[in-house]
């Protein structure tokens, strides 16, 4: 848990937090046991700008108009307390190349787009991964002092790990592959197709105010290892739901697992409650479920 609240008089501009972020990305030590910033920002009163919030809608899929926030939209009302967070001196992954790894979302009911809310973002902690460290950002949406909404997201910054040295485990074994009880699951059926223009990251980037570089430009995302732009991954999230609807109560959990190139074409396919992007040679982009709870 956090040690102390920072209450905040209005949302933080963007700008100066992602250039902050950028100049000290150099100069960051990531690692599991590093230390991380204990604060809790809290934003009252917030409104949402209903013309951002159109254009949000468009780029994503959702009808316009409506008055209900879309299930992903306070995820873009406290990015900007999760940027001042994380561009911080004290936060010790590089803001520059962070990868968002998974989100969970819990909607407790539906909340209207001319509301006032209550935003509270805090880093919960940092965490080993294969391939880096990984931070947990935690978000809470209050209305009338309830919490209406709430997320957990993972951020991971890459950078070099020791090997472990575990032996392979024998087949049938707990945990090793084709052993009992193993999640394995189908490929979901196949809804539709969707071609993605090069510029949907410059898109969603204005809307949502994420302009991490990587998503903007061919140019930009090479220096980060990818061979053209890569689309938001909460970009994919909310394009999935907004084909698969969402209860005003509910649970969502999804996880990115491979970039999506752009341009390109996309498999969308859902079952069941579950859903997932996928490429032409069926490797998943994103996957998630969606509950009523």
């Amino acid at each position: 848990m956090a040690d102390a609240a920072l209450v905040l008089t209005g949302p933080p501009s963007l700008a100066p937090l992602l250039a902050r972020g950028a100049l000290l990305s150099p100069f960051k030590r990531p690692a599991p046991d590093a230390e991380f910033p204990r604060t809790r920002l809290v934003l009252p009163g917030l409104r949402v700008d209903l013309a951002r919030l159109a254009a949000y809608e468009r780029v994503c899929g959702f009808p316009t108009g409506e008055d209900a926030l879309p299930l992903t939209y306070p995820h873009v009302l406290g990015f900007p307390l999760a940027m001042r967070l994380m561009s911080g001196r004290d936060f010790p992954l590089p803001l520059l190349g962070l990868v968002h790894t998974s989100i969970t979302v819990t909607r407790h009911r539906g909340m209207p787009a001319t509301g006032a809310y209550e935003l509270a973002v805090r880093v919960e902690g940092l965490a080993p991964h294969r391939r880096g460290t990984e931070a947990t950002v935690v978000t809470e949406v209050r209305e009338g002092g309830d919490v209406v909404w709430e997320s957990s997201s993972t951020y991971l910054a890459r950078h070099r790990t020791p090997r472990p040295s575990a032996a392979p485990r024998a087949p049938g074994a707990p945990g090793a592959p084709g052993a009992p009880g193993e999640d394995v699951r189908k490929p979901l059926p196949a809804v539709a197709e969707w071609r993605l223009a090069e510029d949907v990251g410059r898109r969603y980037a204005a809307a949502s105010g994420d302009r991490n570089p990587i998503h903007l430009h061919p140019l930009t995302a090479r220096l980060f290892g990818f061979p053209r732009a890569i689309a938001h991954g909460m970009w994919t999230l909310a394009r999935c739901l907004a084909a698969h609807g969402t209860p005003d109560s509910c649970h969502v959990r999804a996880a990115f697992k491979a970039p999506v190139l752009l341009p390109g074409t996309v498999t969308y396919a859902a079952e069941n409650g579950r859903f997932e992007l996928r490429d032409g040679d069926e490797r998943v982009h994103v996957a998630g479920d969606v509950y009523r709870t």
